[in-house]
């Protein structure tokens, strides 16, 4: 029977996510447990005592005490739930305390491997990718492997030799290509593991570019029933990974992308979909100091973590077509160190003397095969490396509106990067009048007190102990001066 404060206690807990933990008499944790709604779950146990398990009643009765761990979501849960289980090792976590929590995809080592789903990883030499956190995550992967990667699932033997006979309904619903019957040799069973690996792997873009290479290669050959099964996989894979980074995406918007892609990748003849899109833009600060940005568009959405600022070093004055080679040159030189990914497709603002001097950027990196184009505002016109004029495509153009949203995403984070810095520079400029207090004091104290407003309501005693040099006098002083510059 559970205590009144027990009891007080699961009145309080929330009505959110998280972890809780059962303590015993002697305080030790005897069971750690996830719930989508803390309250309903613990109270759970405390609504009647007619246990089926025995386990579960000798649970409820060594029940001393509870604490919990609130999280954002029910994944959280998940993982912070299955970290405590392997560091209380709790003697009610009998199916959980001795493995891994999640599941994992296997892929075993056979001359015509097979895939598996697994709570424990052995060291036999098969290949693991995970663990999932999210049941239907691994659903959805699942589905498209079943249905795009066709290997067997048989294990009642080994099929090598293959034995003369009929292959099962799977192959006959092109879901396995039956080597078990000498339907395909292990060359070609082994195209469709190193596909199946890369997509496991997360290496989406060479992927794509294995599976656009073949159904190009097929088409060519008349191969046309292999070419429209190419091209059907990889349009599953890009609903797969858009909606994996959007959880829900509506279809028209995925469809509707999809087809700017595929237009953009004809309009600039590219050899495939460019996945990954950089876009540059030069602007300057106060008409005096010049910053290069790059903004990055994977699958058509923002992906604003790898979104770059530079300030401009090596070129004197305001010089658009310099900066922009400069800033091309900087971060590309990052990315070749690992510190960044390579896109499929560089975009310019600006027009044929920007697209100049970015080729000779990429061309000192030895990355001239990567497509670049320029894009000028006046016109919208598209300045390409393989045609004397401009592309015109049109405003209504599917292509053309994907490349303006690049544009004007990287209009925005320049805009955004200089009212920051204008807004910090404001700031330090009413600290840096006060005799005494440099830049870096004045850096300081922002830092340390987030705005001028916090730094005025101050007491002069805590003000002076806050940073080092700043004695009463000099606490006073910028105290009387804010109180004139904000009163």
């Amino acid at each position: 029977m559970a205590s009144e404060s027990l009891k007080e206690k699961i009145r309080k807990l929330p009505l959110r996510p998280g972890v809780y933990l059962m303590h015993d008499a002697r305080g030790a944790v005897i069971y750690v447990g996830k719930a989508k709604n803390l309250r309903k779950r613990v109270s759970s146990y405390f609504r009647h005592g007619g246990f089926a398990s025995p386990r579960l009643r000798k649970l409820v009765d060594s029940i001393s005490d509870l604490s919990f761990i609130r999280t954002e979501s029910e994944a959280e849960a998940l993982i912070v739930e299955s970290r405590l289980i392997r560091r209380y090792q709790p003697f009610f976590n009998v199916e959980l305390k001795m493995g891994e929590r999640y599941p994992w995809i296997k892929l075993t080592k056979e001359p015509f491997p097979r895939l598996e789903i697994t709570r424990h990883k052995e060291d036999e030499g098969a290949s693991y990718f995970g663990p999932f956190t999210r049941v239907s995550e691994l659903r959805q992967l699942t589905r498209l492997i079943e249905r795009h990667f066709p290997l067997r699932t048989c294990k009642s033997r080994e099929p090598y030799p293959p034995v003369p006979g009929r292959p099962c309904v799977r192959h006959a619903l092109m879901r396995c290509l039956a080597p078990c019957v000498g339907g395909c040799n292990e060359t070609r069973y082994g195209e469709v593991v190193a596909d199946l690996e890369l997509l496991l792997a997360g290496r989406v873009t060479d992927l794509v570019e294995r599976l656009r290479y073949r159904m190009d290669q097929a088409a060519r050959e008349l191969h046309f029933e292999e070419a429209a099964r190419l091209r059907d996989t990889i349009r599953s894979i890009w609903r797969y990974t858009r909606q994996k980074r959007n959880h829900v995406l509506p279809e028209d918007l995925d469809k509707d992308t999809w087809e700017a892609f595929v237009r953009l990748e004809a309009l600039l003849n590219l050899a495939s979909v460019p996945w990954r899109i950089d876009c540059f833009d030069i602007s300057h600060f106060s008409g005096k100091e010049t910053f290069g940005v790059v903004v990055v568009f994977e699958q058509g959405i923002p992906n604003p973590s790898l979104y770059r600022k530079f300030a401009i070093r090596d070129v004197e004055g305001i010089d658009d077509f310099r900066s922009i080679q400069e800033t091309l040159r900087r971060r590309y030189g990052h990315s070749l160190q690992g510190e960044a990914p390579l896109p499929q497709l560089i975009v310019i603002d600006g027009g044929p003397q920007q697209l100049v001097f970015a080729e000779k950027a990429l061309q000192e990196l030895g990355l001239e095969e990567i497509p670049i184009v320029a894009l000028a505002k006046q016109e919208e016109a598209v300045y390409t490396l393989f045609a004397e004029r401009p592309l015109l495509p049109g405003r209504e153009d599917p292509a053309l509106q994907l490349l303006q949203r690049l544009r004007d995403e990287a209009h925005r984070f320049a805009v955004s990067a200089h009212t920051r810095r204008r807004d910090s520079r404001n700031r330090r400029s009413v600290l840096e009048e006060v005799e005494g207090v440099g830049k870096k004091r004045a850096a300081a104290l922002l830092a340390r007190f987030g705005s001028i407003q916090h730094i005025a309501s101050t007491g002069p005693e805590e003000l002076a102990s806050s940073i080092p040099g700043i004695g009463p006098d000099l606490a006073q002083r910028i105290l009387d001066h804010l109180e004139g510059a904000t009163g």
